[in-house]
């Protein structure tokens, strides 16, 4: 019974954070159409306007994808799922569920999965990450980092 009254207690800590995350997403994107509307001032106070535009719009992605977790965290506890890892069938250990609420592989699956490649961002298309053509120098800044 102490595993059901973990998750039961889980699932109140989830809810809080996605109206927590809720709550910052439409704050961080009323703040973007605030800075949009606003006229610049001059070149280095646009840039710093872009700047800062950026790296709001990276958090909300950020934010916008742990929501993203949260939700189907939750929809995994209305469908019984929860707990149990979508790999192996195993249960996902209420430590690892402490770490990550919305964990939905266990340890072992997790590994091979980064170990493989597999799961999210296994699309890459890893034979561009080295160019050996020997064309044009790459700054860091032209490169698209994703979080």
């Amino acid at each position: 019974m102490a595993r059901k009254d973990a998750i039961l207690s889980m699932r109140q800590i989830l809810i809080m954070r996605r109206d927590a995350l809720r709550t910052a997403l439409a704050g961080d994107l009323s703040l973007l159409k605030e800075l949009r509307a606003q006229a610049a001032g001059d070149v280095v106070d646009a840039a710093l306007d872009s700047a800062q535009d950026e790296i709001s719009s990276q958090l909300a992605e950020v934010e916008s994808r742990e929501l993203a977790s949260i939700e189907n965290a939750l929809q995994r506890m209305r469908d019984g799922q929860y707990g149990i890892c979508e790999s192996c069938s195993c249960s996902i250990p209420m430590a690892r569920l402490n770490a990550l609420p919305y964990a939905t592989l266990c340890i072992e699956c997790q590994r091979e999965t980064e170990r493989y490649g597999r799961g999210a961002g296994s699309d890459a298309d890893w034979g561009r990450v080295l160019d050996t053509s020997g064309g044009d120098d790459v700054s860091i800044n032209d490169i698209e980092i994703d979080v």
